[in-house]
């Protein structure tokens, strides 16, 4: 792979985001279905799913860096991450817009705060596919 530290570095991200907080809402949607409501009952999944998030972040720029020299973040790169941000984050609108017209019809709080939990999840991937789009196309 010939990429920059960035790019590398916004694969680390979408890959660690999909797996990690992927997991986290497969098992989360299992409790939920099964008649957990109570929010409390998931901050100790939510809690090892941030943990080992960060760690492999951590562990995949350490190796990137190992692998690459890093670089500082140009203008480019500031551009691509600008651009993907303004595609993507109407996402998280809808979903805080989802959340609020869910308050307003039902009073099962923990699913509301999964809902927002995964439009920002979703954003965030949108965000960092729009990334390695810009990175491939040479913007």
């Amino acid at each position: 792979m010939n990429a920059t530290f960035e790019e590398k570095s916004v694969w680390i991200q979408l890959l660690s985001l999909l797996v990690v907080l992927g997991l986290y809402f497969v098992i989360a949607t299992n409790m939920m279905l099964s008649g957990v409501t109570q929010i409390a009952a998931f901050i100790p999944l939510f809690v090892v799913s941030v943990i080992l998030l960060v760690v492999i972040q951590v562990a995949g720029h350490v190796v990137a860096a190992i692998a690459n020299k890093p670089e500082s973040r140009d203008e480019r790169d500031q551009l691509i991450k600008w651009r993907a941000e303004s595609n993507a984050s109407w996402i998280l609108g809808v979903g805080v817009l989802a959340a609020i017209a869910g308050l307003v019809v039902s009073d099962e709080t923990v699913w509301i705060a999964h809902l927002l939990l995964f439009s920002l999840l979703i954003s965030e991937v949108v965000t960092l596919v729009f990334q390695i789009y810009y990175y491939q196309k040479g913007i």
